[in-house]
């Protein structure tokens, strides 16, 4: 009685077919993110835009009221600070990260009684629906300020502002460099 063996399909031919449901997963990911409809508001714009709460270190809730000829419209919309992570104080079933409160305090100082102007890049919402920005008051951008002062960290993605990303890289070193916040060796609440 023979035996038939089946060859076993070679290594590379499996990791090549892993690498490849990888990339379609992560296009098929990319497709539903930029086909989910703005769940706020219909379309966000540029421009200025009032406060209305600080929900942590790095997201916001901003009222607008755009009025043009063919149509006026006003709401409230969630934006997220773009190229940037904050530690987390009010993430559900999530401790409080160090500095997670002083973040968020630092924020609320920052905008608190101003308008804000808000500016876009490639990326204009994240999988959550929350806007993606850079916010200004006056002629200073708060992402920045966050990471100076050592509150957040530079995380510029593909598709952001090169520029944008090499000021939040350099601020984020000067923090290190004069261990503030998250880079100091107090684990501030």
């Amino acid at each position: 009685m023979s035996r038939r063996y089946r060859r076993r399909p070679p290594r590379s031919i499996l990791a090549l077919i892993f690498i490849l449901l990888l990339v379609g997963l992560r296009i098929w990911q990319h497709v539903s993110d930029q086909s989910q409809a703005p769940t706020q508001i219909e379309a966000q714009r540029e421009g200025t835009y009032q406060v209305v709460r600080v929900v942590d270190g790095d997201t916001l809730i901003v009222k607008h009221d755009h009025r043009s000829a063919d149509r006026a419209s006003a709401g409230e919309a969630r934006v997220r600070l773009l190229s940037i992570d904050a530690p987390e104080s009010v993430k559900p079933n999530h401790p409080i990260e160090p500095w997670g409160i002083a973040a968020t305090e630092f924020t609320k100082s920052f905008v608190a009684g101003r308008q804000v102007t808000m500016r876009f890049d490639k990326r204009r919402q994240d999988r959550f629906g929350r806007w993606l920005a850079y916010i200004y008051v006056d002629d200073r951008m708060l992402n920045e300020e966050l990471v100076r002062n050592g509150l957040a960290k530079a995380k510029v993605y593909y598709g952001d502002s090169q520029t944008v990303g090499r000021k939040l890289q350099r601020a984020e070193q000067d923090a290190k460099k004069a261990g503030r916040g998250i880079w100091s060796d107090f684990p501030g609440k």
